[in-house]
């Protein structure tokens, strides 16, 4: 597994062009690969996350089970003569992951559950809107994922549930745009977590961390990275 980070010029033409769309984006991103990664149900996957730093500061971040060449994208959206990307080992860091460490980490998700408008309808996809939903949407998946989100010491948290962990959500985002053979726009509502976790079950989090967590993978959401507290 690689993790890959790449600067985005947004200054550019081609770059808000890219940031426009997260289907032209993913496909920007699968062309990276002159073999692409066999998408299997339990196998790692390609995913990929932009960070918003400031408006100055745009980053790519992929992992990927092979090693990507991002020369088109340098030269459609960043700095062609001085700077290029950059490209890590992943597995190593992955192997050393331990159940009890402690990890600060940043999330990009598409928190949706299935509703039922009456009885005998089929289920609908819907996004969480609101930040205790979406806050809840990702306590509910940290077991199966192999984590749990640090809580708050009682002397730093309040009896509100938004305020009993070391989580922020943030940066909400309604997403719309078009995908070929489709008549209608896809929307997608997007939120970033950052925050702290301990890691309970190592396994099951190494496969959180190279097969995404939660819908919508290809358009930038599911991707996961660590950093020291």
């Amino acid at each position: 597994m690689y993790l890959t980070r790449f600067r985005i010029n947004s200054e550019r033409i081609g770059a808000r062009k890219l940031l426009s769309s997260p289907q032209v984006l993913h496909a920007a991103v699968m062309s990276s690969f002159a073999k692409l990664p066999e998408a299997t149900q339990d196998g790692p996957r390609v995913l990929w996350r932009i960070d918003r730093d400031s408006r100055s500061r745009v980053h790519l971040c992929i992992v990927s089970p092979y090693k990507p060449d991002l020369t088109h994208l340098v030269e459609q959206a960043g700095w062609p003569t001085t700077a290029r990307w950059e490209t890590y080992d992943y597995g190593p860091f992955l192997e050393r992951l331990a159940s009890g460490d402690r990890w600060a980490f940043r999330l990009t998700a598409n928190p949706v559950h299935s509703v039922r408008n009456k009885d005998g309808a089929p289920t609908k996809i819907t996004a969480h809107i609101g930040p205790r939903h979406q806050l809840r949407w990702l306590l509910q998946r940290q077991e199966s994922s192999g984590f749990t989100i640090v809580r708050k010491p009682p002397s730093q948290s309040t009896q509100d549930e938004l305020d009993l962990h070391e989580l922020i959500v943030h940066d909400h985002r309604r997403l719309s745009f078009k995908k070929k053979g489709m008549p209608k726009p896809v929307t997608l509502v997007t939120v970033t977590y950052d925050g702290r976790l301990e890691i309970t079950d190592p396994d099951a989090f190494r496969r959180t961390l190279t097969q995404g967590l939660g819908k919508a993978k290809a358009y930038g959401c599911g991707l996961m990275t660590l950093a020291r507290v």
